[in-house]
């Protein structure tokens, strides 16, 4: 277990209090309110983890001096044994708890994120199977009340996408999704297979967390817009005007199109979004290789040319190859509720890397 200076826990409460003590006094300005509030929201867990291990170490501590009481009757000395064994049951859970809040946190955790699926290897299969994965995720966000927007698909002609770009808003949404970046594999019999026999297809899955504007300053001398005609599949005009946009950021050479709205206006703003949201991205990504140089974390980089999950429908199972952890239990994963359990494991295993550099620190 990390050892947490008391130093650090007080000076932390004491912060904690100090704030909430700011908030109670009714002075502060609207601004002033939400940055208080906003950095109370973060120490008050800190806090509350940190006085449930106090109180647990402080109700251990008595019930040893009563087991060591010479004056103590028999059932007192049993009764505080009984105690004090459940009390051990729990402290290294509450102490693990209190190591996970004071872990550094991802600033983008909080934010919106820019989900992409594209089709890879297989053809029109890795296309249904894209279309397979988008599913999920709108299903998995349904059931934690988070909102998914369209941004752009291209759609196969047989079903699902050769490429779909949404938008997920709602409490902590990067923080949950941001370990499905990579390579998921699929392996099944196609509809379209007549002999039956297993294919192997793949879709590439990229989370990216949402820029905002006071993030990314984009300069217009730095964009080149095209606009056009929207085309629909085998070059099939979808309306009459010039509504479709191409901007390319001419600095990195990124392009972004953006045609499924009617409107221009609604397009260049939604490609704009994207765009921005890549650039932030680049960013993080930069400072992130300059902090940790080569070191990987133990679920994986992120990196999207990873294989990181395989779907095998004849088993039944779904396997995260970053985790070594098999769940026979694939139409309720791709239903989307039963996704949480592996999100939820590899984010357990990303906080267990994350303790044992500090321990090891």
């Amino acid at each position: 277990m990390v050892s947490i200076p008391p130093a650090r826990i007080a000076q932390i409460e004491a912060r904690r209090d100090e704030l909430q003590a700011m908030m109670a006094r009714g002075d502060l300005t609207a601004d002033r309110f939400v940055a208080v509030s906003k950095e109370y929201a973060e120490l008050e867990p800190v806090a509350a983890a940190a006085g449930e291990v106090r109180r647990l170490r402080a109700e251990l501590a008595n019930l040893q001096h009563m087991m060591a009481d010479p004056d103590a009757d028999a059932e007192i000395r049993e009764m505080a044994e009984e105690e004090s064994a459940a009390i051990r049951e729990r402290l290294p859970d509450a102490e693990r708890s209190l190591a996970v809040s004071l872990l550094p946190r991802d600033a983008a955790d909080e934010r919106a994120a820019m989900l992409e699926i594209r089709a890879g290897t297989g053809g029109d299969e890795a296309a249904l199977f894209a279309g397979d994965l988008f599913r999920m995720y709108q299903r998995y966000a349904e059931d934690r009340g988070w909102k998914v927007e369209l941004i752009s698909a291209n759609a196969a002609e047989l079903g699902g996408y050769k490429e779909v770009v949404a938008s997920v808003t709602g409490a902590g949404v990067f923080a949950r999704l941001k370990f499905e970046s990579g390579v998921h594999r699929v392996q099944r019999v196609p509809a379209t297979e007549s002999g039956g026999r297993i294919h192997t297809s793949a879709a590439t899955v990229a989370v990216l967390p949402e820029a905002e504007e006071v993030d990314v300053q984009i300069d217009d001398k730095d964009l080149r817009i095209d606009v056009y005609r929207s085309s629909g599949p085998g070059g099939q005009s979808v309306n009459t005007t010039d509504s479709a946009v191409r901007i390319t950021h001419l600095p990195t050479g990124l392009v972004v199109i953006q045609q499924d709205e009617k409107s221009q206006h609604k397009n260049k703003a939604k490609a704009l979004k994207v765009l921005r949201t890549r650039l932030y991205e680049q960013e993080r990504e930069r400072l992130a290789s300059a902090r940790a140089g080569e070191r990987k974390a133990m679920v994986g980089s992120g990196d999207r040319s990873e294989r990181i999950r395989t779907y095998n429908f004849p088993q039944g199972r779904v396997t995260d190859h970053r985790i070594n952890l098999t769940l026979h239990r694939l139409s309720e994963i791709l239903e989307g509720p039963g996704l949480d359990e592996l999100i939820s494991a590899l984010i357990a295993e990303d906080e267990a890397a994350r303790l044992a550099n500090l321990d090891a620190a």
